[in-house]
């Protein structure tokens, strides 16, 4: 395919975006719109094709690692960068979207972000929802990140933060990379000392969900706060 006629099926794709979003897209297609943010005189549909197939869904190659995408012939770094805006951009609208809203009505576009946020990471992560005395979500955090056990995630630390965000009331949230939605024997012992903690300073904790891919496992739901 020679210059012209790249230039050509680029500007196709973005007329047909701007005209109805994504709406009959490809997932290749918007992986190709992606890769071109990085290289605009370049045609990518060959390597949006390969990630696709490397990486099995649009999510797959959202998520893929810059060095793993890399490893398709005809993405580079500044294809990385594409993709990555891209997906950045997304986490940061669903945050934003749920700020100041209530957490209980808002519980669907909670989770949206929760899951979106926390279901592909590789490595364990815990994070906090301040809420106000009307339940409004304030703001969030990511606190910890590793291995998480009674002795990797600080109950001082959660207070501190919970302070600094005259929080009222907290939802604490981290996923498991394994899949298995269900709560450790660690994270029974480290959510009893983070409640004791909270109660200390005269804050409430609502929740402990644990994102495992699509699922969700609510400490709550089953009566273990």
């Amino acid at each position: 395919m020679n210059t012209s006629k790249n230039d050509g099926h680029r500007q196709r794709l973005r007329d047909k975006f701007l005209k109805s979003g994504l709406d009959g897209f490809h997932d290749y297609e918007i992986i190709e719109l992606l890769l071109t943010l990085g290289t605009p005189r370049k045609d990518c549909k060959q390597p949006a094709k390969d990630a696709l197939k490397q990486f099995g869904s649009l999510k797959g190659v959202l998520e893929a690692s810059p060095t793993d995408l890399k490893s398709i012939k005809g993405i580079g770094d500044n294809n990385v960068f594409g993709l990555k805006i891209a997906q950045a951009v997304a986490r940061r609208y669903l945050a934003d979207r749920i700020i100041d809203k209530d957490f209980v009505r808002s519980a669907d576009e909670v989770m949206d972000y929760l899951k979106h946020h926390l279901r592909d990471k590789s490595r364990e992560s815990f994070l906090v929802i301040y809420l106000n005395g009307r339940n409004q979500i304030l703001n969030m955090e990511e606190l910890f990140e590793g291995t998480l056990s009674t002795s990797a995630v600080y109950p001082r630390e959660v207070v501190k933060h919970a302070l600094d965000n005259d929080a009222a009331a907290l939802v604490f949230v981290h996923n498991h990379p394994s899949g298995n939605p269900n709560p450790s024997q660690d994270d029974l012992t480290m959510t009893k000392k983070l409640v004791e903690a909270a109660k200390a300073i005269d804050v409430s904790v609502h929740d402990h969900l644990i994102i495992a891919g699509n699922d969700v496992y609510s400490f709550a739901d089953h009566g273990l706060l």
